[in-house]
């Protein structure tokens, strides 16, 4: 198979994230998905993970809707939660740090991942299981951070143009300095939130 080899010639850096590639076709097929962000629109989408820095592909899934193949270990989970199981399974226990964004992101999965020694963060989706209510319902001013911890996972909720959640098994509340290339200016932003803009491009660096 094709993954194998991909597997077989290149062992990815600590950081990988997962996203969703679309190949671009206009044909008839009973799965062909719509993605307004990607370049193509219309075509076979894919579950992906790459190496952040380079963006080398290391595992794919083609997604084919119900008929979808994944690992039969997985099979009583979501989709979501299956699609990063069943694509990192091989790295596994192996001490690597997943990058992920709203649509796979929850503590469920953090969970799992934790026991099979892997670290994860990404943007999280406010209706996920799991939450605590009042990251939820708490506004929090411009700048402003709220957080929550329960063992290795962190919640953290911080405003900019507008609120943004979290998960991170990595991180704490710690800000940092981040220099913008368009206005040279700097502005103070959570770890976490900086470490996502740095490694989640992995497979828009593939496509």
């Amino acid at each position: 198979m094709l993954m194998q080899r991909f597997q077989s010639t290149y062992i990815p850096k600590q950081d990988i994230s997962i996203d969703e590639s679309l190949i671009g076709y206009k044909g008839r097929l009973g799965w062909k998905q719509y993605i307004p962000t990607k370049r193509s629109r219309f075509g076979v989408k894919l579950f992906q993970l790459c190496e952040s820095e380079s963006g080398y592909i290391w595992n794919s899934i083609i997604y084919t809707g119900k008929g979808t193949t994944f690992h039969e270990d997985y099979e009583d989970y979501g989709v979501s939660t299956k699609s990063v199981m069943t694509l990192i399974h091989e790295l596994k226990n192996k001490g690597y740090t997943l990058t992920t964004d709203n649509y796979y992101t929850s503590p469920e999965l953090a969970e799992i991942l934790i026991k099979c020694k892997t670290d994860i963060y990404g943007t999280l989706r406010a209706n996920r299981k799991g939450l605590p209510p009042l990251i939820k319902s708490s506004k929090v001013k411009k700048g402003e951070v709220l957080a929550f911890q329960k063992g290795k996972i962190c919640l953290l909720k911080w405003t900019d143009k507008k609120p943004i959640l979290m998960l991170s098994t990595l991180h704490s509340t710690s800000m940092v300095t981040v220099e913008s290339k368009k206005s040279k200016s700097s502005k103070l932003k959570p770890a976490v939130v900086a470490d996502y803009n740095n490694t989640m491009g992995g497979v828009d660096k593939a496509d």
